[in-house]
């Protein structure tokens, strides 16, 4: 099946009892059996809920893999990822992350043993000499959180497999409409199903989809064991959401590229971050690796005042501003004092994330309009 087809009918069935063509919420805790051990496939929701088996199974079917399994939040499935490893393991993480993934990498698993490296990864050479034999997992992003840097997924890969070290690729912004991470040789991908896979801002939830029989049984193990799933409510709002995923991704792509060419010829815009334009740092990978460019885009002003950005921030009107991003509405938001905050100020100005950056989630209004938001919006400085 092509895409479009995948998003409406991989991993949903009419239900067996009524022919009801949506999935049932099957809102229950727990399942009748005729005999000890003698049951339907489901014993306790927190191990297994069939809202969630379908909205896994399309996951999985979305990111041509075999396996998808669903957590209470993003956060909730990289935690589950980093359990795979044990004390003394070692981490070659993508430098420019998300805040969140920054944090429960230093603050939490830190203390357990665990050694992190941040790296920049715009050129794959530049892992090699971060590996020995404690090296288990790449952990990556691409597009990177909040600098649009783009990572070529295939040659890290490469690397991976030559060291038989993980790969994980947080693919939330490119989301499976644009990058499948696992056909270019990743071992497992990340979803924040917050964002645009559910698109309308009404549900937080995680997603890990996996290839390998072994590895989809040991984090199916920690997601069961230590119970951060998902309650079928939410499963349902995000299998909803998948169903218009390649049409909201179309408008999100088309109104991101007019966005970006209007930011970046506006007198009081310093630079522009959107992989999209040709002179994007590896934008002949985006142009390999993804089938289009994304609605999110970062941005600087002349001057690199604090003070300008707060400003634009608190005029715009189309652009509400929130913390997340993918939803159909159009977000704002300010890295170094939100999403990013917990990220050191040196870290994050080694990698360009400057006071001034302001940070867009492209929605699918009238383009036209986003325009003339950001335009009175930046008069004001």
């Amino acid at each position: 099946m092509k895409f479009g087809t995948k998003a409406i009918h991989a991993g949903v069935k009419p239900d067996p009892t009524t022919g009801a063509i949506m999935t049932p919420i099957y809102q229950t805790s727990t399942y009748v059996q005729k005999s000890p051990g003698d049951h339907q496939g489901y014993e306790y929701s927190r191990s297994h809920n069939p809202t969630r088996t379908a909205l896994q199974e399309s996951l999985a079917a979305l990111e041509n893999g075999k396996h998808g399994l669903c957590f209470s939040s993003g956060m909730g499935a990289i935690d589950a990822v980093i359990k795979l490893l044990s004390p003394g393991d070692e981490v070659i993480s993508t430098n420019d992350l998300y805040g969140g993934s920054y944090r429960i990498f230093t603050k939490i698993f830190v203390k357990y043993g665990i050694k992190f490296h941040f790296v920049s990864m715009a050129d794959p050479a530049s892992i090699e000499p971060y590996i020995n034999e404690n090296t288990k997992l790449i952990w990556t992003e691409t597009p990177t959180n909040p600098m649009m840097n783009i990572i070529d997924v295939e040659a890290i890969a490469k690397i991976a497999k030559k060291h038989n070290i993980l790969l994980g690729v947080d693919n939330t912004f490119a989301t499976p409409y644009l990058q499948n991470p696992l056909d270019l040789g990743a071992d497992l991908i990340m979803h924040s199903a917050t964002k645009y896979l559910g698109g309308h801002s009404d549900v937080v939830m995680g997603a890990l989809i996996v290839n390998d029989d072994e590895l989809a049984e040991r984090l199916a193990f920690i997601q069961n064991s230590c119970g951060a799933v998902p309650g079928p409510q939410d499963c349902f709002l995000v299998l909803r959401g998948i169903k218009t995923l390649h049409l909201r991704m179309e408008r999100h792509c088309q109104n991101g590229k007019t966005i970006a060419a209007y930011l970046r010829t506006h007198p009081k815009v310093e630079k522009v971050y959107w992989p999209g334009f040709e002179d994007h740092p590896n934008h002949s990978v985006a142009k390999k690796q993804m089938r289009d460019f994304g609605g999110m885009i970062s941005f600087t002003l002349k001057g690199n005042k604090i003070e300008d950005a707060t400003k634009i921030l608190e005029s715009l009107r189309l652009f509400s501003l929130a913390e997340s991003l993918g939803g159909v509405e159009s977000l704002c938001g300010h890295p170094a004092t939100m999403t990013h905050a917990s990220i050191p100020k040196e870290d994050r100005e080694k990698v360009g994330l400057s006071d001034s950056l302001i940070r867009l989630s492209v929605g699918v209004e009238d383009a036209e309009d986003l325009k003339d938001d950001l335009a009175a919006a930046l008069e004001k400085i």
